[in-house]
């Protein structure tokens, strides 16, 4: 060693090394770091942003637009009312006997219902019909003595006023004679209501008053309930904004065809036609009032079910109809994923004509023929593979 070399401490000259090697290790576990996020970035780039065409195929289910015609219809929830209902009441009091109906039981107009007991309203007949009888006796003893009466005044036997008195004892017997006649009638009238009869046709409800019991007119329950079916109404609303087409049609005359379904829109349950319209709008809702008329041949509507009515107000003739589910909406407008020959979708802007249920009828973007994609949507984009579910092997 030259004497004339600085002297270094041994802790300086073993500290330097250990320090660069640290640097060292920091900045390659840095650059490590650094390369591992670009791999990461560019195969997550590479996963979401790869070519469409070369990427893995979308599962996705499509249907064939046709063309044809489509109806357009206005769906409201609807009541099923009764034309008219009727609460079979007793118009006499007494003690019901006999009840002559099942429960849920069609009748006729006339049909026997119930019977209060007879005996009373008989006995006041009877009572009434000897009054009758009596007075009419009395009648015509004064009737006889008037017409003696009238052969003494022409000869002069007797005065003129005694003719007078006796006439007006015949008239007053005329009258007592008409008082018993109603007497007699309305206990006639009672007796006749002592058997309670249909007043309507239509299904009698659930009985209300079992045989043994006193009914009586004043009573507000009434013995059942009468609602005919056949035919029967529905009352729907519509938006106000649609009624200036209910109108449009009715003008031309003729009957618009009005079908009642289910709730879940699944099962129609009958067919009938527009019947009247309300004369107003509900403010509350917004709403018109519309009613229905079915004859319910098979009486599957009935009084108080909730059903969905469609009232038909339009044809489309000879549309492209896809199914509603495969019609996307975007802030740019309607668009349908249609599937190419190739096998990729392509997305197309279509203008809507009007939507029917599950169906939609469309102006332009789509010919009949074309397969649209109506399930698997939201993983599409636009070139992107498409895989379809394979058709069923035929049976043999």
């Amino acid at each position: 060693m030259d004497a004339n070399d600085p002297i270094q401490s041994p802790e300086a000259g073993a500290g330097r090394p250990a320090m660069f090697r640290g640097w060292r290790l920091w900045a390659l576990l840095a650059a490590a770091a650094i390369l591992a996020l670009a791999l990461f970035g560019r195969g997550g780039k590479k996963e979401t942003g790869a070519n469409p065409a070369g990427g893995r195929p979308v599962p996705v289910v499509a249907a064939q637009a046709r063309q044809g015609d489509m109806p357009v219809s206005l769906t409201g929830l609807g009541t099923v009312t009764a034309l008219s209902t009727v609460t079979v009441k007793s118009r006499v009091d007494g003690q019901l006997v006999r009840v002559a109906f099942t429960e849920g039981q069609m009748v006729r107009q006339g049909d026997l219902l119930a019977e209060i007991d007879p005996r009373p309203f008989q006995v006041q007949l009877m009572q009434s019909e000897g009054q009758l009888a009596k007075d009419r006796a009395a009648y015509q003893n004064a009737l006889a003595d008037l017409k003696r009466l009238q052969g003494l005044v022409e000869q002069g036997i007797i005065s003129r006023q005694q003719l007078d008195t006796q006439s007006s004892s015949v008239a007053q017997y005329e009258a007592t004679l008409k008082a018993d006649q109603a007497q007699v009638e309305s206990a006639k009238l009672n007796l006749t209501y002592s058997r309670i009869t249909a007043p309507i046709a239509g299904r009698v409800g659930l009985r209300q008053v079992d045989a043994g019991n006193m009914v009586r007119a004043s009573d507000a329950s009434g013995l059942a309930v009468i609602a005919p079916v056949q035919p029967i109404n529905v009352v729907f609303s519509v938006p106000a904004d649609s009624i200036q087409k209910v109108l449009g049609q009715t003008a031309k005359g003729g009957k618009l065809p009005v079908e009642a379904w289910d709730r879940d829109l699944k099962s129609r349950l009958a067919a009938g036609s527009l019947a009247a319209i309300d004369n107003q709008v509900d403010p509350a809702t917004g709403t018109v009032r519309l009613k229905a008329l079915f004859t319910n041949d098979d009486r599957t509507l009935f009084p108080n079910q909730f059903v969905n009515a469609r009232l038909l107000v339009d044809t489309l003739r000879r549309v492209v109809i896809v199914p509603t589910a495969a019609v996307q909406h975007s802030p740019q407008g309607a668009f349908v994923y249609v599937v190419k020959a190739d096998g990729t979708a392509e997305m197309r802007t279509v203008e809507v004509l009007a939507t029917d249920g599950d169906d939609t009828a469309l102006k332009q973007g789509v010919t009949a023929g074309e397969a649209v994609v109506t399930d698997g949507l939201d993983k599409l984009r636009p070139g992107s593979k498409v895989l379809l579910p394979k058709p069923p092997a035929a049976k043999g």
